[in-house]
């Protein structure tokens, strides 16, 4: 356990009816500088930062209200005057039933000083929820509560409960779709109790070191490396004296929680919640910002979107999840892709391709412009033929014609970019220049101990004090103004890591050549962890023939299963067919599969994909068939190397007509057929599946019965071709 300050007493309400009288309240850290959100963050507090058009702490106030929190305290420390600014001046300022209160401070340069200061102010009188303003859910909070309470009348050393969500990481990057590094934690099966936390685990050796009284002490323990830590706590106050009593707790998970599961002395213990069909998530990096503002345009996060925090009259919604405002001036030619967002007021000129994009209010766009993955703020001008592919823009930007932003760049408010200047993959262009020391993640988590000179630095770019250009105008060619940062001596795998834009391709090559077979086990005196993240010991291996193919089954299910999210994330995000090969391939090594598992597994993925997608009619199920196959036909081909894989394939689909997809049943001989169209089922592979069921039982050959016109059509254009041989 940390060292106790002494002297230190605990405010703690014992008495049921007492707390049950009391509110439910919120603490909300603001927290003002992250690293990962350099340089835009020296400027503006990052949960005011727009999160499709909405800043940040607006979602996660609404949901807090919506949850039945009567009470927050937001704790602000640097850019603070911003945060309070901004709330008095908001709705949030005078909801009903709904109190936002601010606790300010300059001194506080952790989490640990947050809380500790709040224990001090004596404003928390019971169990409350701690969130960061960074958060985005649409979770209920009830049934948390419920078991946080009722385990709290059993064990009163039951102070906190964290919600989690599955959250699979990628076998190749070994980090989430949030850009967060793969997670581990231990967790009671039974009792749900946190035996075990760690996000990030020696990889290099192969291995995670475990307590091996953590298995002797529990009947029964699931370590896991498919969930998602989302950063909502249910705690008691106990929570707060605890900071105040161990000083040297700083950061939340990095010491308290860790702190908690080594301590044997006081005997506190964490407990989980997983949460299924609702959204929580937090932005801890711009990768993470890119994925959370992708399901809120695609509508997870319901009814936190755009349409409704804004209102209707405001946003309308179009097909394929377009937002737009009711002013928006679009030319003709203009070409809107799917998902995207328009601001209000802003000008969008002749034949500019936008797509995968928010665009923010007032914004001036050009002609022959093309915007990809991007991010627009408010009140940027971009001239005629600029290209801009998975960036960030901020508010007051400036493109000057023909400039090129390469994927991954951060342009922070009021840089100007030179006409036809190309700026470089993963830059970051400020006015302000870059800190001469580059600050560590370890020294902070929602504050910065260098507020003050943000602040000054925020007001110079405000126009308080006129920033010197004269030795910036060239960084960004012919009329630029900004300074281009320097990527740090091994900061430069962090940058593509947590970018809004997808990993590059030879990247992923690399990490998949580097990666050793042997890691797809990792041990531990004698146990076992799957990849599907089942802890097993030694004795498990003497199990019976049936046994072995029981499991064999299960991993065949989880490995559909996780090849079905990863087609589902390629079609929503965008991703290109090259990368969404490379992440099934990775896949494959980590589940022990062959090259047919996965083409039948894309194929089942692809024709879910169909059935789900409305249609009213058989054709229109048709048509969602050919649109899918026809988009993601080099996807299916990549893992069909031959006859017998292209015949698993015909299986595949006859198992689905007859089981999980009967409304293709009737439609067997068209997609038989559309496949055969696009030379994803050779000729031979068709002949031979028809020929080797002409010996089966009546039942088993309803679908060749049914595609007989079409095997016949076949048969005699090969009877032709080889007459014409001869």
């Amino acid at each position: 356990m940390g060292a106790q300050k002494k002297g230190a007493t605990a405010r703690v309400s014992e008495d049921p009816e007492e707390l049950a009288r009391h509110p439910l309240q919120a603490i909300l850290l603001a927290d003002s500088f992250t690293t990962k959100f350099r340089p835009i963050t020296l400027e503006r507090p990052k949960v005011l930062l727009p999160l499709v058009n909405i800043p940040m702490i607006n979602y996660t106030l609404a949901w807090l209200e919506s949850a039945g929190v009567e009470e927050v305290f937001v704790f602000c420390c640097a850019h603070s005057k911003q945060v309070i600014d901004y709330l008095e001046s908001s709705e949030w300022s005078s909801q009903p039933n709904f109190s936002v209160t601010t606790i300010e401070s300059h001194n506080s340069i952790s989490a640990g000083d947050a809380l500790r200061l709040i224990y001090e102010r004596n404003v928390i009188h019971g169990d409350f929820v701690l969130i960061s303003g960074d958060t985005v859910s649409n979770m209920s909070l009830t049934q948390a509560l419920q078991e946080h309470k009722d385990r709290r009348k059993k064990d009163a050393n039951a102070i906190m409960t964290m919600v989690v969500k599955q959250s699979k990481p990628s076998p190749i990057t070994q980090q989430s779709r949030l850009g967060t590094d793969e997670l581990f934690m231990a967790i009671n099966p039974v009792t749900k109790q946190l035996l075990y936390y760690e996000d990030k685990a020696e990889y290099s050796k192969g291995f995670i070191s475990l307590d091996k009284t953590l298995i002797a002490d529990n009947p029964s323990v699931i370590l896991h490396n498919d969930k998602q830590d989302c950063y909502i706590d249910i705690c008691s106050q106990e929570v707060l004296s605890l900071f105040t009593d161990n000083f040297d707790y700083q950061h939340l998970r990095r010491h308290f929680v860790k702190g908690l599961l080594v301590d044997d002395i006081m005997g506190y213990k964490i407990f989980t919640h997983e949460i299924h069909s609702s959204y929580a998530a937090r932005i801890d990096n711009f990768r993470s910002y890119d994925t959370i503002s992708k399901d809120i345009i695609q509508r997870w996060t319901y009814p936190f979107v755009p349409d409704v925090l804004c209102g209707s009259s405001a946003i309308k919604v179009e097909r394929q999840g377009t937002y737009r405002a009711s002013d928006v001036t679009l030319s003709r030619s203009a070409q809107l892709g799917s998902f995207i967002f328009i601001g209000q007021g802003t000008k969008i000129g002749n034949d500019t391709k936008i797509s995968h994009s928010v665009i923010g209010e007032r914004c001036t766009i050009g002609s022959n412009v093309t915007i990809e993955g991007s991010y627009i703020w408010n009140n940027v001008t971009i001239e005629d033929g600029c290209q801009l592919r998975n960036a960030i823009v901020c508010d007051g930007v400036i493109l000057k014609s023909g400039a090129v932003l390469q994927p991954g760049v951060i342009l922070s408010f009021k840089v100007v970019v030179g006409q036809q200047f190309v700026v470089p993959a993963y830059s970051k262009v400020s006015l302000l220049q870059q800190p001469t020391q580059q600050d560590s993640d370890e020294e902070l988590e929602y504050a910065d101990s260098t507020s003050g000179t943000g602040e000054l630095r925020s007001d110079k770019l405000n126009g308080d004090i006129a920033p010197d250009l004269s030795e910036i105008a060239s960084e960004l060619g012919t009329g630029g103004v900004g300074y281009i940062w320097k990527v740090f001596e091994g900061a430069y795998d962090e940058e593509w890591r947590h970018s809004v834009a997808p990993i590059p391709t030879d990247k992923l090559v690399k990490l998949m050549l580097d990666r050793d077979e042997d890691e797809e086990l990792l041990t531990q005196d004698g146990n076992i962890i799957s990849a599907s993240g089942e802890l097993k010991t030694d004795s498990d291996g003497n199990g019976s023939e049936d046994d072995d193919n029981e499991d064999s089954r299960d991993d065949y299910v989880s490995f559909e299963k996780e090849v079905e999210a990863t087609f589902l994330r390629a079609v929503h995000e965008n991703v290109k067919v090259d990368l969404a090969v490379l992440e099934v391939n990775a896949l494959r090594l980590s589940y022990n599969m062959a090259s047919v598992d996965c083409g039948g597994a894309i194929f089942y993925s692809m024709m879910k994909l169909a059935v789900e997608s409305p249609h009213n009619s058989a054709s229109e199920l048709h048509r969602n068939a050919a649109d899918i196959v026809t988009t993601w036909q080099k996807l299916l081909k990549s893992f069909l190397h031959d006859i017998d894989e292209e015949i698993e394939v015909i299986l595949k689909f006859e198992e689905m007509c007859l089981e999980s997809a009967k409304e293709f049943a009737a439609l067997f001989p068209q997609i038989l057929h559309l496949l055969y169209d696009k030379e994803i089922l050779q000729e031979d592979a068709i002949l031979r599946w028809a020929d080797e069921k002409e010996g089966a039982d009546e039942s088993d050959k309803v679908f060749l019965k049914r595609s007989e016109k079409f095997i016949q059509w076949l048969r005699e254009a090969e009877e032709e071709e080889e007459e014409e041989d001869e």
